[in-house]
């Protein structure tokens, strides 16, 4: 799967023009939301939770246009809880924003 590393900018800018203070503020909220959600999934205590904080994470990427992470968060969420393989794959797409 192609890496776009200026999918989530494109995205931002086709959504509010061209305002860079917008697009970084908007940005931030997103890796925030990102984080977050990558804390539930370490956090989780069931199978479910997992899958459901990996599924809210796929619905964010799918947002921003991070197309790779979102396939990540589909496997994370289709695979076995607290998978540190995939954990670790995740934090390597989220670094590469």
């Amino acid at each position: 799967m192609a890496y776009d590393p200026g999918a989530i900018d494109a995205t931002l800018a086709a959504a509010v023009g061209d305002e860079p203070a917008l697009i970084a503020e908007l940005r931030e909220a997103f890796l925030d939301g990102v984080q977050r959600c990558l804390e539930t999934m370490k956090s989780a205590e069931s199978p479910d939770a997992w899958a459901a904080a990996a599924l809210r994470l796929k619905g964010l990427a799918a947002s921003f246009g991070a197309v790779r992470l979102m396939a990540l968060a589909t496997e994370a969420a289709n695979g076995q809880a607290h998978d540190g393989a995939i954990l670790r794959r995740l934090h390597r797409a989220v670094d590469r924003l």
